[in-house]
């Protein structure tokens, strides 16, 4: 039998032993729900964005934490949230399922985040909130969104999928916002298999998540119960979904995050071998210069060229087992959405645009063979 080819893959997540064995710690302790490991890692976490433990929850995945933050912010039927077109699709499915309507921006065609001023161009009287992706974990300028947000009275919802390690000036991106969300999906920097977590800007609406991702329950019942009799009894303040995270993603998450600072020193050296390897070669572009202010995730690295020589790019690599892509595609051209417009800068961007593989399990052989393979494209093909 021929040996599995190994395709090159753009995410691969890095486990090791010391998961394996936080993992058969929960099994031996017969608590496989949310309990003590689950508590240890929101804190854990929070300390790791230098913010309150109290205002930070888990969650069984980011999308339900984006669906909760607009549930959180009372956002509903006849209020308007802006996003860029380039976003998670779960961010455009969120604001659709509150009742409000997705309004989305055009971005920056080389950055892919939006400027202040395509965020502004969309805003009306309806506007309630914004929503916010950091592009590849490389921040927004979070200092022009929080003013703008400020003089239009707009709430901030920061999708920090792409950016658990990112900062502006210094501060964690995820803590400018009234309520953010971060990944932990298999293919994230950070893995639990699925999972995410919450931040909220105070106690109390973290208090209020905690009720929502729990079936809505304002009283506690059976063995958490500190009830001396009756303890199976309880109230809901709201008919909610159960969208907690549990004991054994939570013991992955642990130890990864102890591992968080090495990933992303790995992946800024696979970043920047990448930006020398790639210097001469002319008929591409490389990503712009993270600017002074922001620390990136480096969740993607990406290219751009001319349409027709992406896509051809793309399947070039593919048959030599590099697998690449374009995140994210424009939700204004997602036919569910109904969005009849041109945003000519991100269409631009989901023409021209692809994302290479870069994780922190990459070896110097296959950063060798991606990086000889796209040289050798532009010798035979683009002269």
């Amino acid at each position: 039998m021929d040996d599995k080819k190994i395709t090159i893959g753009v995410f691969q997540p890095s486990l090791r032993e010391e998961e394996l064995a936080a993992v058969e710690r929960v099994f031996a302790s017969n608590w496989l729900g949310k309990g003590k490991v689950t508590a240890q890692f929101e804190k854990d976490f929070a300390n790791y964005l230098d913010t309150e433990p109290s205002l930070v929850r888990s969650v069984n995945c980011c999308t339900e934490g984006l669906f909760q933050s607009l549930s959180l912010l009372e956002i509903g039927a006849g209020d308007e949230v802006i996003l860029p077109t380039i976003s998670f699709v779960g961010a455009g499915n969120a604001v659709v399922a509150s009742g409000a309507k997705p309004v989305f921006c055009d971005v920056d065609p080389r950055t892919l985040n939006p400027t202040v001023e395509m965020v502004e161009a969309k805003i009306t009287p309806k506007t309630k909130a914004v929503m916010l992706m950091h592009y590849g974990g490389v921040p927004c300028d979070l200092d022009a969104i929080g003013s703008l947000m400020a003089e239009y009275q707009l709430k901030l919802i920061e999708d920090c999928a792409c950016s658990v390690s990112s900062r502006w000036r210094g501060q964690a991106c995820g803590t400018f916002g009234d309520v953010a969300v971060w990944s932990f999906d298999a293919m994230k920097i950070l893995v639990t298999g699925d999972g995410g977590m919450i931040r909220c800007r105070t106690p109390e609406m973290a208090k209020r998540a905690e009720s929502l991702l729990y079936l809505g329950l304002k009283t506690q019942s059976g063995l958490s119960s500190q009830a001396k009799s009756r303890w199976w009894e309880f109230e809901i303040d709201s008919p909610s979904r159960r969208a907690i995270m549990n004991d054994i993603a939570a013991a992955i998450g642990v130890e990864q995050l102890k591992k968080l600072p090495d990933f992303i020193e790995r992946r800024r050296a696979v970043y920047e071998f990448y930006n020398e390897a790639l210097a001469g070669e002319t008929w591409l572009e490389r990503p712009p210069s993270i600017p002074e202010e922001a620390e990136s995730s480096y969740y993607f690295y990406w290219i751009q060229t001319e349409p027709h020589c992406r896509d051809r790019l793309a399947q070039y690599l593919r048959d030599r087992d590099i697998y690449t892509t374009f995140r994210y595609y424009p939700l204004h051209l997602v036919k569910f959405f109904a969005r009849q417009e041109t945003l000519p800068y991100a269409e631009m961007a989901a023409n021209t645009t692809l994302c290479l593989p870069i994780h922190q399990s990459l070896t110097k052989n296959e950063l060798s063979k991606v990086v000889d393979c796209i040289q050798r494209f532009g010798r035979e093909e683009m002269g």
